[in-house]
């Protein structure tokens, strides 16, 4: 079998490097964090690469509010400007600069790090999966983004980020829903348990309208996607009768299919935690790139 070339990251600093530049833990008016410097506001720009691109303007002056009251607690994280000497980029807190502007402040405090490109984009998705107020499609689009762009598993994000696999596994699986019902999700007309309860469903889309308009409980939603899901694909227990996957089964044999590019079932224990994993190659060199895959070269 040909051997194939391996991925390389090619980045110096780990995920939890990065994590530690961004998190504000340690940022409170009591204890604010040291920046390096002080910037004049004109010398500071934005990252033209910057993945958050909506500001919202009431937040936005809210905060110019408390920047006048008590200062900007957390510093800005830049590097040195490219082609622009005495001038620097913003790799996160462009929020902060901008409400500093709308406050009239002159300077702003700043960590100055020299960072690539590369790592430049992944610190600004990290800062914007810490937001408060992310909401669970923007959240899981982060997680996409740092898994697809730069390699990282889904254990080593939630050991840098202090977040569980499982919270990590499930918002991704929101993603395979129908941009309809993602973007209830992003609005607020519906919570993630109940966007969860709808994976895999064939109805999906008709049922979160039905959702919506009896405002449903999340258990309400689970209920009914589960009476009414009677063109789900059916498997076979080991006494022979006929039993229904269940959501979150269907949407990890999807998943796992479409990492894998081979058809992927699962089939659980009647009785117990255990069951069958079972991963079909068509060729001898797609039994080649599972076993690159399962052995992580």
């Amino acid at each position: 079998m040909a051997e194939k070339p391996t991925r390389t990251r090619g980045l110096g600093r780990g995920l939890s490097a990065l994590m530690a530049d961004v998190t504000s833990d340690d940022a409170s008016p009591e204890r604010p964090r040291r920046a390096d410097m002080r910037i004049p506001v004109e010398q500071v720009h934005p990252n033209p690469d910057q993945p958050r691109r909506s500001f919202d303007d009431t937040a936005l002056a809210e905060l110019a509010a408390s920047i006048r009251e008590k200062g900007i607690i957390q510093p800005l994280i830049v590097r040195p400007a490219p082609g622009q000497d005495g001038h620097y980029q913003i790799v996160a807190g462009e929020r902060r600069w901008r409400a500093s502007q709308i406050a009239q402040l002159h300077d702003v405090p700043a960590i100055v790090r020299e960072y690539n490109d590369t790592e430049v984009l992944e610190v600004a998705i990290i800062e914007n999966i810490q937001r408060s107020d992310l909401n669970a499609i923007d959240e899981a689009t982060s997680y996409r983004q740092l898994m697809d762009r730069f390699g990282h598993t889904q254990d080593q994000m939630a050991s840098a980020l202090g977040k569980s696999r499982s919270h990590i596994a499930n918002l991704l699986r929101l993603l395979n829903l129908p941009d309809d019902i993602q973007v209830h999700v992003v609005s607020g007309a519906l919570t993630a348990g109940h966007a969860r309860a709808l994976i895999g469903h064939p109805d999906a889309s008709a049922l979160a309208r039905q959702i919506m308009k009896k405002g449903l409980s999340v258990r309400e939603a689970e209920n009914l996607a589960r009476t009414t899901q009677d063109d789900t694909p059916k498997r076979r227990t080991s006494a022979g009768r006929a039993t229904t996957k269940d959501a979150d089964t269907l949407q990890i044999e999807a998943e796992l299919a479409a990492t894998l590019h081979m058809p992927v079932s699962i089939d659980h224990d009647s009785k117990g935690e255990g069951g069958k994993l079972s991963v079909k190659y068509g060729n001898l060199e797609q039994l080649d790139d599972l076993l690159r895959a399962l052995s992580g070269t």
